[in-house]
């Protein structure tokens, strides 16, 4: 049989999601070039000493996506890695002696809302009847559409379902309609923190991500996240998928608006019938082919809303910690300010969110015993320039507060340090701004206002990832090569 050759660019989530779809049809031989050394994309770990860090996803939620991933091909995740469901499921830092244990039995949590607003806990029945509605209609049908055409979307029964959704409403309105209590309120926005903008600029449809959190809970993977992405390597390569490290791609070249092959930094060229590219979508669309035939001009992409990037550290502990959970979100400053740093004046914010997850609390395996693997992130605008005095000067501001608050000495145990932001995504991964998330979720940037998964002059030209339909991610991006696969069959016969 004559097999076409699909090559994937880049090993993420979405890359290898789109490989292993592919690699089902018979009449497909898949490749994917990995510019690192390690496959993960941004869900890459590395190691130091007995330390194990996961070096950006961090958070498991919609359980059912990845039940649905591995189920598609025959599996389970439980035949790839072990879950835990988190109790508490993370903890919210309003200061020192202000602490919420968030937990994952929905009657304490309801408790815990009403002793906070009397009534509260009635509301939050309403709210995430709602919430689920949206889940049960976004994640299980609106986020399976390839979002080419606006026909996709006009039959009666969904545009009814988009506007019981709440689309055309702020996610700010929508919680005030049923909490008055600000630390509930600032609970309950937490969750689009990083799809990109403020709770104002979001639309209502992602109240979904509540029952994300509150009904379907918080869980982690023994040996930490990168073991979802072992998993899903031991599995592409069962289907048939070779998956070649080192290879970055300098270049797609195409004829007639036709990609023929991918040419590697190193010169080799790899012949191609099909490209999908799961690299950062600006890089490839700039930079990896011709200039006739980006599907987007430059004004276009300096007006798009990006998510956030992040200062990241990852950090190893002498001691063990006190006063922490497994993921902490620290809220002890007004948020107002550094919204405005993140989405509307990009700059270095005086008073940052932060957010700390110690996994050793959960996982020993991941730390020396006795010890402590810790992973702090501050939120940032993309394109800041982040120079190590900057760097520096954020760590000393968070580790203040946060040895401040925890009430213990945490720098002087500090045995391994690294730190990585703007300059590592674009270096590793050619992120767009350095961004570390994607494009913001807002309402024009929903669906087929997103960038095309198809490009629009190369007939066998596709995008995957967290800049194109759904969105960001880590289910949206398992979700995303799905769908571009589909596509990629469906439009070439495979």
């Amino acid at each position: 049989m004559n097999q076409k050759h699909v090559v994937v660019i880049g090993s993420g989530f979405a890359g290898l999601s789109a490989a292993t779809h592919l690699a089902t049809s018979k009449s497909c031989k898949v490749t994917i070039v990995e510019k690192n050394s390690t496959p993960g994309g941004r869900a890459r770990k590395f190691e130091h000493q007995g330390f194990v860090f996961d070096m950006g996803p961090s958070w498991y939620w919609m359980p059912d996506v990845f039940e649905d991933y591995f189920g598609k091909f025959g599996k389970k995740p439980s035949d790839f890695y072990d879950l835990i469901r988190l109790d508490p499921s993370y903890a919210v830092v309003y200061g020192k002696d202000r602490v919420l244990d968030i937990p994952a039995n929905l009657d304490e949590f309801k408790s815990m809302l009403d002793k906070l607003e009397p009534g509260a806990g009635n509301q939050l029945d309403k709210f995430l009847a709602q919430a689920k509605y949206k889940y049960e209609v976004g994640i299980h049908d609106l986020v399976e559409k390839p979002s080419r055409s606006l026909f996709e979307f006009t039959s009666l029964g969904l545009l009814v379902d988009m506007i019981r959704m709440d689309i055309f409403q702020s996610m700010a309105k929508h919680v005030r309609k049923f909490f008055k209590s600000e630390e509930i309120i600032r609970l309950m926005e937490f969750p689009v923190l990083f799809l990109g903008e403020t709770a104002e600029n979001i639309p209502a449809l992602y109240s979904l991500m509540n029952y994300a959190d509150i009904a379907l809970g918080t869980w982690y993977p023994k040996k930490g996240m990168h073991e979802i992405i072992k998993g899903m390597v031991e599995l592409a390569e069962e289907k048939g998928v070779e998956i070649r490290y080192d290879a970055e791609v300098e270049e797609i070249e195409i004829e007639h608006g036709v990609a023929k092959r991918v040419r590697l930094v190193s010169g080799e060229k790899i012949d191609a019938d099909v490209v999908v590219a799961g690299a950062d979508y600006h890089h490839v669309d700039k930079h990896l082919v011709n200039p006739k035939y980006s599907n987007y001009s430059d004004d276009y992409w300096d007006k798009r809303v990006m998510a956030p990037s992040s200062l990241l550290f990852y950090l190893g502990i002498d001691k063990k910690l006190k006063n922490l959970r497994h993921h902490n979100l620290f809220f002890d400053e007004p948020l107002g300010p550094h919204a405005d740093a993140i989405y509307k004046n990009p700059r270095w914010p005086e008073k940052p969110l932060f957010y700390a997850s110690v996994p050793s609390v959960t996982d020993p395996t991941v730390a020396p015993e006795g010890k402590e693997n810790m992973f702090l992130l501050i939120p940032l605008a993309p394109d800041l320039e982040d120079g190590e005095e900057m760097r520096e000067k954020y760590f000393n501001v968070i580790m203040d507060r946060l040895e401040e608050i925890t009430g213990q000495e945490i720098r002087s145990h500090i045995i391994y340090k690294r730190s990585y932001a703007h300059s590592d995504f674009k270096s590793d991964y050619h992120a767009f701004k350095g961004n570390a998330y994607g494009l913001a979720n807002t309402l024009t940037q929903t669906a087929i206002l997103k960038p095309s998964l198809k490009n629009k002059k190369v007939k066998n030209l596709y995008y995957t990832g967290q800049l194109t339909v759904p969105g960001p991610g880590v289910p949206p991006s398992l979700i995303s090569g799905g769908v571009v696969a589909r596509e990629v069959m469906k439009e070439n016969n495979l």
